[in-house]
């Protein structure tokens, strides 16, 4: 962990979030975690929903790494390669993945958190209006696409983790559903 207090905080949480789920992040339990008095996460942060909303701008963060490090290539073969990595990120972070969309829990107006979350859907409108350059849905807009596309992306694998799929789908395997998803979207 870091030696700066906020970031040692911040680290303590999300180990906590990965380890017990968001209900466990509380002020006193990070204080704890992370070896400082019980009012020390005040002295960095407003309340809780500001330390969710930076523990989930990490989440941000990765998923915009994720996408950055996209290899090179057809713009549509990125495209679909940064679809399954969003997915592969919610299944393998159940529980920062459902932080990340909690406005209820978060403070989703913290600056970082709103610079990293646009980011990561500028990313993805950047691969999709690249996908559309050589001709994958042509004529449509690029924006409501993208939306529509990160919504598809989003609810499979909220429903996925929430047991909702895998008794729902033919398959019990993710990569087939995911397929049949991004299928639909394939279709000029």
């Amino acid at each position: 962990m870091e030696n700066d207090p906020r970031q040692r905080l911040i680290d303590s949480a999300v180990a906590v979030l990965t380890s017990e789920g968001v209900e466990a992040v509380t002020l006193r339990r990070i204080a704890r975690e992370a070896s400082v008095s019980h009012g020390a996460p005040l002295r960095h942060f407003a309340g809780r929903a500001e330390l969710l909303a930076a523990v989930a701008a990490t989440g941000f963060a990765e998923l915009h790494e994720r996408a950055a490090a996209l290899p090179e290539g057809n713009p549509q073969q990125r495209l679909l390669t940064a679809c399954r990595r969003y997915l592969d990120f919610a299944l393998a972070n159940p529980a920062m993945f459902e932080l990340m969309f909690r406005p209820d829990l978060i403070d989703v107006r913290e600056p970082e958190l709103a610079r990293l979350s646009g980011a990561v859907f500028e990313q993805f409108l950047d691969l999709v209006t690249r996908a559309q350059a050589v001709g994958w849905r042509r004529g449509t807009a690029s924006r409501p696409l993208a939306a529509s596309l990160w919504a598809s992306l989003h609810g499979l694998a909220a429903l996925w983790l929430r047991g909702g799929l895998p008794s729902a789908a033919e398959s019990s395997d993710v990569e087939q559903t995911l397929a049949v998803t991004l299928n639909t979207y394939l279709r000029s």
